[in-house]
Protein backbone atom coordinates (compact mmCIF):
# COMPACT_ATOMS: atom_id res chain seq x y z
CA UNK A 1 0.00 0.00 0.00
CA UNK A 2 1.40 3.51 -0.94
CA UNK A 3 1.76 5.82 1.69
CA UNK A 4 -0.49 9.00 1.31
CA UNK A 5 1.67 11.94 2.88
CA UNK A 6 -0.01 15.58 3.17
CA UNK A 7 2.27 18.81 2.09
CA UNK A 8 1.20 20.96 3.48
CA UNK A 9 2.44 25.05 3.45
CA UNK A 10 1.52 28.64 2.52
CA UNK A 11 -0.30 29.71 -1.02
CA UNK A 12 0.95 32.87 -0.84
CA UNK A 13 5.31 32.80 -0.09
CA UNK A 14 6.61 36.21 0.40
CA UNK A 15 7.35 35.47 3.61
CA UNK A 16 9.10 32.07 3.21
CA UNK A 17 12.63 31.31 2.70
CA UNK A 18 14.75 31.65 -0.77
CA UNK A 19 14.85 27.91 -1.20
CA UNK A 20 11.73 27.01 0.02
CA UNK A 21 9.94 26.25 -2.72
CA UNK A 22 13.03 24.23 -4.29
CA UNK A 23 12.57 21.90 -1.09
CA UNK A 24 9.14 21.84 -1.14
CA UNK A 25 9.55 20.40 -4.55
CA UNK A 26 12.49 17.83 -3.32
CA UNK A 27 9.67 16.42 -0.66
CA UNK A 28 6.84 15.56 -3.59
CA UNK A 29 10.02 13.80 -5.70
CA UNK A 30 11.06 12.45 -2.60
CA UNK A 31 7.41 11.13 -1.64
CA UNK A 32 7.33 9.39 -4.92
CA UNK A 33 10.68 7.87 -5.06
CA UNK A 34 10.06 6.23 -1.09
CA UNK A 35 6.73 4.71 -2.24
CA UNK A 36 4.37 7.47 -1.62
CA UNK A 37 1.55 10.07 -2.78
CA UNK A 38 0.93 13.61 -2.29
CA UNK A 39 -1.90 15.03 -1.35
CA UNK A 40 -2.33 18.91 -0.79
CA UNK A 41 -4.94 21.17 -0.17
CA UNK A 42 -5.16 22.16 -4.24
CA UNK A 43 -3.57 25.14 -4.13
CA UNK A 44 -0.90 27.39 -4.99
CA UNK A 45 2.50 28.53 -3.45
CA UNK A 46 3.95 25.58 -1.28
CA UNK A 47 1.81 22.77 -2.25
CA UNK A 48 1.35 23.18 -5.95
CA UNK A 49 5.42 22.76 -5.30
CA UNK A 50 4.75 19.64 -3.86
CA UNK A 51 2.78 18.51 -6.39
CA UNK A 52 5.05 19.59 -9.19
CA UNK A 53 7.98 17.55 -7.60
CA UNK A 54 5.49 14.26 -7.63
CA UNK A 55 4.09 14.55 -11.17
CA UNK A 56 7.85 15.08 -12.31
CA UNK A 57 9.12 12.04 -10.31
CA UNK A 58 6.21 9.83 -12.05
CA UNK A 59 4.04 9.72 -9.23
CA UNK A 60 0.15 10.20 -7.81
CA UNK A 61 -0.66 14.04 -6.60
CA UNK A 62 -4.29 14.58 -5.45
CA UNK A 63 -5.91 18.03 -4.48
CA UNK A 64 -8.41 18.11 -1.70
CA UNK A 65 -10.42 21.15 -2.46
CA UNK A 66 -12.51 23.47 -0.80
CA UNK A 67 -14.16 24.50 -3.51
CA UNK A 68 -18.23 22.41 -3.98
CA UNK A 69 -16.77 21.77 -7.54
CA UNK A 70 -14.12 22.31 -10.10
CA UNK A 71 -16.09 25.53 -11.38
CA UNK A 72 -15.76 26.46 -7.76
CA UNK A 73 -12.75 25.80 -7.33
CA UNK A 74 -10.98 27.65 -10.58
CA UNK A 75 -13.51 30.64 -10.41
CA UNK A 76 -14.65 31.38 -6.98
CA UNK A 77 -11.57 30.32 -5.26
CA UNK A 78 -9.19 31.10 -8.01
CA UNK A 79 -7.02 28.00 -7.68
CA UNK A 80 -4.84 25.41 -9.97
CA UNK A 81 -5.65 22.00 -11.42
CA UNK A 82 -2.09 21.45 -12.64
CA UNK A 83 0.10 18.97 -11.33
CA UNK A 84 -3.25 17.50 -10.01
CA UNK A 85 -4.34 13.39 -10.96
CA UNK A 86 -7.62 14.07 -9.36
CA UNK A 87 -9.43 16.62 -7.18
CA UNK A 88 -11.50 15.96 -4.62
CA UNK A 89 -14.16 18.63 -4.41
CA UNK A 90 -14.98 18.75 -0.26
CA UNK A 91 -17.04 22.06 -0.65
CA UNK A 92 -16.08 22.42 3.32
CA UNK A 93 -14.40 26.28 2.59
CA UNK A 94 -11.04 26.44 3.92
CA UNK A 95 -11.33 24.74 7.82
CA UNK A 96 -13.21 21.83 6.45
CA UNK A 97 -10.72 21.22 3.73
CA UNK A 98 -7.88 21.40 6.19
CA UNK A 99 -9.50 18.86 8.88
CA UNK A 100 -10.00 16.43 5.90
CA UNK A 101 -7.02 17.00 3.72
CA UNK A 102 -4.91 16.33 7.47
CA UNK A 103 -6.74 12.94 8.08
CA UNK A 104 -6.19 11.48 4.99
CA UNK A 105 -2.91 10.92 5.25
CA UNK A 106 -0.83 8.63 7.16
CA UNK A 107 1.96 11.65 7.54
CA UNK A 108 1.91 15.35 7.40
CA UNK A 109 4.98 17.66 5.92
CA UNK A 110 4.85 20.97 7.50
CA UNK A 111 6.84 23.26 4.94
CA UNK A 112 6.90 27.35 5.32
CA UNK A 113 3.52 28.72 6.06
CA UNK A 114 1.01 30.38 7.68
CA UNK A 115 -2.01 30.13 9.61
CA UNK A 116 -3.64 27.66 7.16
CA UNK A 117 -0.46 25.76 7.79
CA UNK A 118 -0.67 25.81 11.55
CA UNK A 119 -4.16 24.79 11.68
CA UNK A 120 -3.24 21.66 9.45
CA UNK A 121 -0.73 21.39 12.12
CA UNK A 122 -2.17 21.56 14.87
CA UNK A 123 -5.04 19.15 13.32
CA UNK A 124 -2.45 16.27 12.92
CA UNK A 125 -1.01 16.89 16.60
CA UNK A 126 -3.96 16.65 18.29
CA UNK A 127 -4.68 13.42 16.22
CA UNK A 128 -1.29 12.02 17.21
CA UNK A 129 0.03 11.94 13.24
CA UNK A 130 3.19 11.41 12.51
CA UNK A 131 4.19 15.19 11.35
CA UNK A 132 7.86 16.08 9.96
CA UNK A 133 8.82 19.74 9.99
CA UNK A 134 10.64 20.89 6.79
CA UNK A 135 12.47 23.65 9.30
CA UNK A 136 14.44 26.76 7.22
CA UNK A 137 12.13 27.23 4.83
CA UNK A 138 9.90 30.16 6.60
CA UNK A 139 6.95 30.98 8.30
CA UNK A 140 5.62 28.74 10.54
CA UNK A 141 7.41 25.79 9.76
CA UNK A 142 10.33 27.61 12.02
CA UNK A 143 7.81 28.41 14.84
CA UNK A 144 6.20 25.07 15.64
CA UNK A 145 9.12 23.95 17.50
CA UNK A 146 8.73 26.70 19.99
CA UNK A 147 4.59 26.68 19.95
CA UNK A 148 5.30 23.21 21.02
CA UNK A 149 7.14 23.98 24.01
CA UNK A 150 4.47 26.53 24.53
CA UNK A 151 1.85 24.40 24.45
CA UNK A 152 3.16 22.12 27.19
CA UNK A 153 1.66 19.50 25.71
CA UNK A 154 4.57 16.89 24.99
CA UNK A 155 6.49 16.43 21.78
CA UNK A 156 3.82 14.20 19.82
CA UNK A 157 5.28 12.57 16.65
CA UNK A 158 6.94 15.58 15.08
CA UNK A 159 10.35 15.60 13.96
CA UNK A 160 12.28 18.34 12.80
CA UNK A 161 14.57 18.28 9.76
CA UNK A 162 16.05 21.12 6.75
CA UNK A 163 17.02 18.09 4.77
CA UNK A 164 13.59 16.76 2.05
CA UNK A 165 15.05 13.45 1.70
CA UNK A 166 15.98 12.43 5.37
CA UNK A 167 12.88 14.00 6.31
CA UNK A 168 10.62 11.80 4.03
CA UNK A 169 12.86 8.69 5.40
CA UNK A 170 12.30 9.33 8.89
CA UNK A 171 8.09 9.89 8.76
CA UNK A 172 7.96 7.09 6.71
CA UNK A 173 9.96 4.05 9.33
CA UNK A 174 7.44 6.22 11.78
CA UNK A 175 3.98 5.21 9.58
CA UNK A 176 5.85 1.56 9.36
CA UNK A 177 6.27 1.43 13.00
CA UNK A 178 2.60 2.25 13.55
CA UNK A 179 1.65 -0.07 10.52
CA UNK A 180 3.38 -2.83 12.28
CA UNK A 181 1.37 -2.12 15.47
CA UNK A 182 -1.67 -2.22 13.82
CA UNK A 183 -0.67 -5.34 12.29
CA UNK A 184 0.22 -6.69 15.86
CA UNK A 185 -2.80 -5.54 17.10
CA UNK A 186 -1.25 -3.34 19.36
CA UNK A 187 -2.67 -0.04 18.65
CA UNK A 188 -4.17 2.89 20.60
CA UNK A 189 -8.12 2.65 18.91
CA UNK A 190 -9.23 5.49 21.51
CA UNK A 191 -9.40 7.87 18.72
CA UNK A 192 -11.87 5.90 16.81
CA UNK A 193 -13.89 5.05 19.76
CA UNK A 194 -14.29 8.48 20.87
CA UNK A 195 -16.95 9.03 17.87
CA UNK A 196 -19.47 6.19 19.87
Amino acid sequence: MKYAIVVSGAAVTDHCAVDAHIKTEEIGREVVRQGGLVLTGATHGMPLWAAKGAKAEGGISIGISPAASHAAHVRSYRLPTEYMDFIIYTGSNYAGRNLLLTRAGDAVVITCGRMGTLNEFTVAFEDNKPVGVLVETGGMADEIEHIIGKAKRGPGKVIFDPDPKSLITRLIEMIDQERAKVDQGQFDDSFEKSGE
